[in-house]
């Protein structure tokens, strides 16, 4: 079963996480990890369907967040 890596990001001025990969391909965005992940979930299988590509796939979801720390 093909496997994909997707990329979490989390964009501090636009107060949003950001999900991407090349070879899907795929560019979606939401205001919770959560949310975007059920997105990817639901959308990343159909992307690739209509590129030919086995829609059966697993997702390794790789996060990146950096946050400032103040007192």
């Amino acid at each position: 079963m093909p496997e994909y890596i997707v990329n979490m990001n989390w964009d501090n001025e636009a107060r949003v996480w950001t999900a991407e990969n090349d070879d899907i391909p795929l560019a979606l965005e939401a205001g919770s990890y959560d949310a975007l992940i059920e997105r990817v979930r639901y959308i990343a299988p159909e992307i690739l369907a209509e590129n030919g590509k086995p829609s059966e796939v697993i997702l390794d979801f790789e996060t990146h967040r950096r946050e400032k720390a103040y007192a």
